[in-house]
């Protein structure tokens, strides 16, 4: 198994287990008003959004970087 390959399915099952449990924290802490609250929401929200796009990058929509 080449090495890339692997280092993609990793970084794909990781993306996809910490996305479902980053939207049922958001789920959880959505009616909530307190400024916490909000904070939690926020960084919620950002680590989902991250996740999408590790997803994005393994499965080579988003361009490469670098020299």
């Amino acid at each position: 198994m080449d090495l890339a390959v692997l280092e993609k399915s990793v970084a794909t099952v990781g993306a996809i287990v910490v996305f479902v449990f980053a939207l049922i924290g958001l789920k959880g802490e959505w009616p909530k008003n307190g400024l916490d609250d909000i904070v939690t929401k926020l960084l919620l929200g950002l680590m989902a959004f991250g996740c999408l796009l590790v997803l994005l990058a393994t499965a080579g929509v988003l361009p490469r970087g670098g020299a």
